[in-house]
């Protein structure tokens, strides 16, 4: 049915809901824009995720490998054994490119099943972006850092 994720209907979900079922149920995130530099929150936000049992795939077109995990060059790029196992696409590329990269990770929903949400980190915002995913059942939340989300959740 569309726009529900289970038995959630996303359609009527307040962000705050979204961001906890996100960090609580959802563990094998495709981050979108990851880097290498250590300095930069696309590293670090990952990184930390990683650290507390996320697993991370990076999606980087100018990398091999990123905090010890293979990288591609888009999603649409990863094969199908792994990409069949994200639920969660963490954004850090601009808000422009947003919708772009929602459709990528619906065409994972579409092709998979598993995908359930999709995370722009702070500074990202696209109406357009979060009507196609809420089109297609996926949770949005914009404008907001998963590391400083999850950390006033756990930490």
């Amino acid at each position: 049915m569309r726009g529900v994720v289970g038995e959630i209907d996303v359609h009527n979900m307040k962000e705050e809901e979204e961001m906890k079922i996100i960090l609580n149920r959802y563990k094998v995130v495709a981050v979108v824009g990851c880097s290498r530099d250590p300095r930069k929150p696309a590293h670090y936000v990952p990184k930390y995720m990683q650290s507390r049992g996320y697993k991370i795939v990076p999606i980087n077109p100018k990398a091999q490998e990123i905090l010890g995990e293979k990288a591609y060059p888009r999603l649409t790029s990863i094969p199908d054994p792994f990409a069949k196992m994200i639920e969660v696409v963490n954004v850090f590329r601009p808000s422009e490119e947003a919708s772009e990269i929602v459709k990528q990770a619906v065409d994972l929903k579409v092709r998979f099943g598993k995908m359930r949400g999709v995370w722009l980190q702070k500074g990202i915002v696209s109406k357009e972006a979060a009507d196609v995913a809420r089109k297609y059942g996926l949770m949005i939340v914009m404008d907001r850092c998963m590391m400083d989300e999850h950390k006033k959740m756990w930490e």
